[in-house]
């Protein structure tokens, strides 16, 4: 009899330490993601960094490396099957420094601190959507109703690379944040302007396309691989007007794609 009760208490341990061992795997905290969550953030606050110094060139492109380290940090967690509600909250806010806070930052150094009051009310409004923008999306993370193949507003990485692809652009064809055309075209209410419409397109309704039913194992034709070359072959030439086309093109495509579901809905009515 001594012997079962010291059988029956040596698997309770047994069990206990198992118990133990996967609550600490549960509260642990992942390597391989969250090295570039890390990066992440570090892209961003050097962009920071380098507006500051007038490196507004630098700033811009650091944002893109955010932008693609952001991208890799999900689907490397997902591959590795070592997401974690811990590499959820970092990546959140480490979106929030790299495509909220350092935008709005660059923007706001680069051209819209002559416009006064209503500078910096622009930067704080692109900084508080994409505020909203992420504590939104966070919300809906588990919500099963959700079509995954789109955003509910602009993601804040392609607000924050449009911004940033807006600069460089004018960079690289030697414009300042300060510069006037023709006696009317201010280029600082140009960049007034795309700050608002990119914070607001945030917190909007309109759905932007998300490439998440995109599976990468399955085979696709060969023209998709000469396409993918052809990309890689234009933004080589030419970065910073093909990154800023391109991202122009996706912060527009949320109202197209609005414009085309409301005519498809007056048709019927016609008829």
């Amino acid at each position: 009899m001594a012997e079962v009760n010291d059988k029956i208490k040596a698997n309770e341990k047994a069990k206990r330490r198992e118990s133990d061992s996967a609550s600490l795997r549960q509260r642990g905290i992942y390597l391989l993601p969250n090295l570039f969550t890390s990066a992440a953030l570090f892209a961003g606050f050097f962009a920071i960094v380098q507006a500051m110094n007038g490196h507004f060139e630098l700033s811009a492109i650091a944002i893109f490396v955010a932008m693609v380290l952001d991208g890799l940090d999900g689907r490397v967690a997902r591959m590795t099957n070592t997401q974690s509600a811990f590499g959820a909250e970092y990546d959140s806010l480490s979106d929030m420094v790299s495509f909220g806070v350092a935008p709005a930052l660059i923007l706001y150094v680069w051209a819209l601190k002559p416009l006064g009051k209503l500078g910096w009310l622009a930067a704080f409004t692109y900084c508080a959507c994409a505020a909203l923008r992420l504590a939104r999306f966070n919300t809906k993370l588990e919500d099963d109703n959700q079509d995954k193949r789109y955003f509910q507003g602009l993601p804040s990485p392609g607000a924050a690379a449009l911004l940033a692809g807006f600069v460089w652009v004018s960079y690289e064809y030697g414009v300042s944040g300060r510069d006037v055309f023709f006696g009317v075209l201010q280029w600082k209410w140009m960049a007034w302007g795309l700050t608002i419409f990119a914070g607001l397109s945030m917190v909007s309704d309109l759905r932007y396309y998300s490439g998440k039913d995109i599976n990468l194992k399955e085979s696709v034709p060969f023209f998709v691989i000469l396409a993918i070359m052809l990309v890689i072959v234009l933004i080589s030439y030419s970065p910073p007007e093909v990154l800023f086309f391109v991202m122009a093109s996706y912060g527009l495509s949320g109202y197209v794609s609005w414009v085309q579901e409301r005519l498809e809905k007056v048709k019927p009515e016609l008829k």
